[in-house]
């Protein structure tokens, strides 16, 4: 068993060793999105054997994947109508794994009794650099003994593991300890209604409205939003107006994409109206590295027209700027100034005591 220590000038040696692995039918433990996952190649039965004996899985139960691009997944599952297709091209790439029918090109073993397939399409460098230059479906499974917890370090798994199933192993690819995310949200689109198999941070109803149960969950979701919105090309300012009661999350929110662009000191401007934070560390996976400031605003004190001019919120309508308004019920008065962007709008409410329901229309 070989380790190798992620770092930022190391990826290219990490993808030629873990492609070899993968090429020789061999076991890697990779960081993910989400947790360390178990790769194999899964159109190899013998690798995929090895990896159900790692895991102990009972003989079966399905084993998801992940794919590059849409065009690998079109390959191995059928999509189906245009609306599922439109569906999984608002989710993805993201935390979740959909099931489809499968077109059985990877392994049986991988999938259900229904001859259905769980797919995955990351929002993570390594793991889509790691499958296109391996071009084709691997494991997308965690690194876990069968009805034992994910893990989130190397250290944590290895205490679980006995030497017999460390020998199974041929390279692990050691990160440090990943964020506390949780698996993948699981969605069946294999049925007119939509069915959610198991919930994950990232938690998808339908027409781009997601539930939180949580602070943190808001958090995850407005930073899933967030890189979802910077892997599209755009030369304009991304704003964000985002609407709710007193108390509904929208700071918390706006504290989400802060945390994605690595601003950790985010408050509600509540009383100053504004706060403008430099973009310095954004995390690895951010797509647009020429972001230079965020703008939060919190118009809640607004009460006249007027009173929009002493913003000077023309000077941050540029394409290395983000902007936040809370309280975008009031924003009417600014939306033929705030047009020069790209406006997403973000609609939350309350929908029970701990579920907050939030609705994305960009």
């Amino acid at each position: 068993m070989k380790t190798i220590y992620l770092n930022v000038g190391n990826q290219n040696k990490i993808v030629s060793e873990t492609v070899k692995v993968l090429r020789s039918g061999g076991l890697a433990i990779v960081p993910s999105d989400t947790v360390y996952g178990l790769m194999a190649d899964a159109t190899n039965e013998k690798a995929v054997k090895k990896l159900i004996a790692f895991k102990s899985r009972p003989p079966g139960k399905a084993i998801s994947v992940f794919v590059s691009d849409f065009e690998m997944l079109e390959k191995n599952v059928f999509v189906g109508n245009r609306h599922a297709c439109s569906l999984l091209k608002e989710i993805l790439p993201g935390p979740f794994t959909v099931i489809l029918k499968s077109k059985h090109r990877v392994s049986k073993l991988l999938e259900s009794e229904k001859g259905t397939l769980g797919v995955r399409l990351p929002n993570y460098v390594l793991i889509n650099r790691l499958i296109n230059t391996f071009d084709r479906p691997v494991t997308a499974t965690s690194a876990n003994i069968s009805g034992r917890p994910a893990h989130y370090s190397i250290e944590t798994l290895f205490k679980e593991l006995s030497q017999k199933k460390k020998d199974l192993i041929d390279l692990v690819v050691d990160v440090g300890k990943l964020p506390r995310n949780k698996p993948s949200t699981v969605i069946d689109l294999t049925t007119p209604e939509i069915k959610i198999l198991r919930h994950g941070d990232v938690v998808f109803d339908k027409n781009e409205k997601f539930l939180s149960e949580s602070p943190s969950q808001t958090k995850k979701i407005a930073g899933y939003i967030l890189k979802k919105l910077l892997a599209k090309k755009n030369d304009k300012p991304l704003i964000f107006i985002i609407e709710g009661d007193l108390g509904v999350g929208k700071t918390v929110f706006v504290k989400g994409i802060g945390e994605e662009l690595g601003v950790e000191n985010i408050i509600s401007p509540t009383f100053v109206v504004s706060y403008e934070y430099l973009i310095k560390n954004p995390k690895s996976q951010i797509p647009n590295p020429k972001l230079s400031t965020l703008v939060h605003y919190d118009l809640y004190n607004i009460n006249e027209k007027e009173e929009f001019k002493y913003l000077g919120i023309e000077k941050y309508l540029s394409s290395s700027n983000l902007l936040c308004f809370e309280w975008g019920e009031k924003a009417g008065d600014i939306l033929g100034l705030l047009k020069t962007g790209k406006i997403v709008r973000v609609k939350m409410e309350y929908k029970g005591k701990n579920i907050r329901e939030i609705k994305i229309e960009s």
